[in-house]
């Protein structure tokens, strides 16, 4: 694995207060696993994780409506605003800095904080009604911070990771998970990786732009909203034909 050390030029954008950030003329250097996992922030991210899901089962297995469930549902938010709130201070005063950019002296404002924590609340809201990743809101974000198209892609994915790992556990319970059909989508989905992986380290050194990662995205971004319309007005159109019932439900109704 290997860690880049920044000496040149500067990412344009990004909350520099016009100090920029070096990133060209990269110097690489073989580290370990172990020295390149920053264990403490790892540690947050997964009990933030754990402490969710256990309310969401606890939440699964009470009455829907009840007293004790709108209680576990609420419950989430104070875990989520502190294990937020606390990164977002620590990265105002300088305790945390982006690694990817390398430089501890960034300064942060409070705007940008906020914009980063709104964007991560629409990219789980998204994911949460859609279905999806928020991969495609978040990845746009990182790079208008100004972080490498390649460190942004692996980050945007390594979040969804928690949320959709988190519904595979829910759903397990739930009984409501089928295994096989999820083992097909998870071998198609690795050798897909792996290949497009390959792939675009490719055509980035062939071409030497690592823009393509942002080209490549637009174009998913573009393809996933074309999609998504299309899909949803069909059905809509398919119900009205039927003469369903197309509006929300009354969630107190719902029964595990």
């Amino acid at each position: 694995m290997e860690v880049m050390k920044c000496n040149t030029n500067l990412y344009p954008g990004g909350p520099t207060n016009g100090t920029g950030v070096r990133h060209n003329d990269y110097n690489t250097s073989e580290v370990s696993f172990i020295e390149n996992v920053y264990w403490k922030e790892l540690t947050i991210l997964i009990a933030v994780w754990a402490i969710i899901l256990l309310l969401h089962i606890g939440k699964d297995s009470t009455t829907t409506c009840s007293m004790t469930y709108w209680t576990l549902t609420l419950l989430q938010i104070p875990v989520a605003v502190g294990a937020s709130g606390y990164e977002a201070v620590s990265l105002y005063k300088g305790w945390r800095v982006i690694a990817s950019k390398g430089e501890r002296g960034i300064n942060w404002t409070v705007q940008q904080l906020i914009l980063c924590c709104c964007s991560g609340i629409l990219a789980g809201i998204v994911g949460g009604l859609l279905g999806l990743g928020g991969g495609f809101i978040l990845g746009p974000l990182f790079l208008e911070l100004g972080i490498p198209p390649q460190v942004s892609s692996a980050t945007a994915t390594f979040a969804m990771v928690f949320s959709s790992s988190m519904s595979v556990v829910q759903y397990y319970l739930l009984k409501r998970f089928p295994v096989p059909y999820a083992l097909y989508f998870v071998a198609v989905a690795t050798v897909a990786a792996l290949v497009g992986q390959h792939v675009v380290r490719k055509m980035i050194s062939v071409l030497g732009r690592a823009s393509l990662i942002i080209f490549i995205l637009a174009f998913i971004i573009f393809a996933s909203a074309i999609s998504l319309g299309w899909v949803g007005i069909s059905n809509i159109i398919g119900k009205v034909e039927g003469k369903e019932y197309i509006w929300f439900y009354n969630i107190c109704e719902y029964e595990h």
